[in-house]
């Protein structure tokens, strides 16, 4: 394919910034968009010089679209992205995939059978830090991972009380319609994992969720903990991972982390290890070892150090720039495929699954009786 034409279903403000970025992949053009004729889609017609917008229908019937990008909310999805497959299309739809577990499967082998694309926007796994830490975890310089736990404190300064976000029926609730992204993060960390323990919080006098946590312990062991809250204003926001090693800790910052911190005690040898892993990482030496203090003990085994160190990396990078870059790795690698499906993508249409398997495991066992 020399071309990838993209029909646009959805026009509010992240749609805008999303098809920003997948137009700057070579061979991408965009061809039509349907929206309504709300302001935000004029505005948005007019950045891509498109005549008009149409309805969804008329946009599916086009054949010069050869791939429909999805960004409307969440209860759209499952319509949207069905009829767009049964009339051959590609798509890229924003997460959640759908609503349920049963709603993806059928989508998902409606585009086997059609040999089409049909994945969720779930770029985060092309941030380079994804795979620092994935090397860290697999290579385990610092130990097996025991225990983590994202804490999103998120800001609600933009969700009127009758946006949909807070209408179950449409959002999904906050683990389906937000925490989709975290859930495949630490299973392409840790593999496979399991929804053990979960509960909500409804805000007082509106009976709306506006909190939610849950424990996740994964195939080597590990419990990780979920928190995501919707209550703060917006220049309070804050998200955060942490990975707790045997020999050491891991720090990420923001929802798309572009700084860590690691601290730990290492030999030689890991001290290398690391620096090939986080190769541009400043390395602070807090304390020296020799002699017998090189002898450190944990979970009842001995190990030698050389040294306490304080990693830090991406302390120049910028989390917007890093963002747009993802978004516009993850359309790439798409419509590699797209033109030879021998290429093997880094997100496929199982992830959209088995992010929303989580979502919708944690979302039962919060509610009351789960």
């Amino acid at each position: 394919m020399n071309k990838i034409r993209i029909g646009a279903i959805g026009a509010g403000g992240f749609g805008l910034f999303a098809l920003q970025q997948f137009l700057q992949v070579e061979g991408a053009e965009l061809v039509a968009m349907a929206g309504t004729h709300r302001e935000a889609a004029l505005a948005m017609a007019r950045r891509f010089g498109v005549a008009e917008t149409l309805d969804v229908e008329s946009l599916l019937n086009l054949d010069q679209v050869d791939l429909v990008y999805i960004a409307t909310p969440p209860f759209l999805h499952y319509g949207q992205v069905r009829a767009a497959l049964e009339a051959g299309k590609h798509v890229i739809c924003e997460k959640p995939l759908a609503l349920n577990l049963a709603q993806a499967d059928e989508l998902l082998q409606l585009a086997r059978s059609g040999d089409r694309l049909c994945i969720a926007n779930l770029m985060q796994r092309y941030n380079p830090l994804f795979e620092a830490v994935r090397q860290l975890v697999d290579s385990k310089v610092i130990g097996e991972c025991l225990h983590g736990w994202f804490d999103n404190a998120a800001g609600d300064e933009g969700l009127s009380a009758e946006h949909w976000f807070w209408d179950r029926s449409k959002s999904g609730g906050i683990f389906i319609e937000h925490g989709v992204h975290f859930f495949d993060l630490f299973e392409g960390w840790l593999g496979k994992g399991e929804v053990v323990y979960s509960q909500r919080t409804l805000r007082p006098g509106s009976g709306i969720e506006e909190q939610v946590q849950c424990v996740v312990r994964y195939e080597n062991g590990a419990l990780i903990n979920f928190y995501h809250g919707f209550t703060q204003p917006a220049r309070l926001e804050r998200q955060e991972f942490r990975l707790l090693f045997e020999h050491g800790e891991l720090t990420l910052e923001e929802w798309v982390p572009t700084r860590v911190r690691l601290r730990a005690v290492v030999d030689e040898e890991q001290s290398r290890r690391l620096m090939q892993i986080f190769p541009d990482a400043r390395i602070d030496v807090l304390e020296s070892y020799s002699g017998s203090k090189r002898l450190a003990r944990g979970r009842h085994k001995d190990f030698d150090t050389y040294q306490k160190i304080d990693l830090h990396a991406g302390l120049e990078a910028e989390k917007m720039r890093r963002y747009c870059e993802l978004l516009r790795a993850l359309f790439a690698d798409q419509i590699a495929w797209i033109a030879d499906r021998s290429h093997q993508r880094l997100i496929t249409e199982e992830n959209g699954r088995n992010s929303l398997a989580m979502a919708c495991a944690a979302t039962q066992l919060a509610e009351p009786g789960g």
